[in-house]
């Protein structure tokens, strides 16, 4: 068997490294070096935890353009409510 130890990096750890790893001027390798891992290691979570900056453009695009249309559709459903409680004021002194 071999004797290699497998270690056990926490998320945040691994978040860290790469961010610290794209926003340094130092090389990938050098990143990994400095940090104790494998520069394959650092590689690995650099394609798993890091968004192209196209991508989270797009997403932040996707957000706001849902949440502008969840605010005309909650100025419309609320329209909607007061028009109903007039009426329904409306025909309870109808009926009264």
């Amino acid at each position: 068997m071999s004797d290699k130890k497998l270690n056990f990096y926490p998320s945040e750890f691994k978040e860290s490294a790469v961010k610290l790893a794209i926003e340094s001027d130092h090389p990938i390798a050098q990143t990994a070096k400095d940090l104790g891992i494998n520069v394959n290691t650092l590689h690995t979570w650099i394609s798993k935890y890091s968004k192209p900056k196209e991508e989270a453009m797009h997403t932040s695009n996707h957000h706001f353009d849902e949440i502008k249309q969840l605010k005309k559709e909650l100025a419309r459903v609320t329209q909607e409510r007061d028009l109903l409680k007039k009426a329904a004021a409306y025909f309870a002194k109808e009926s009264l």
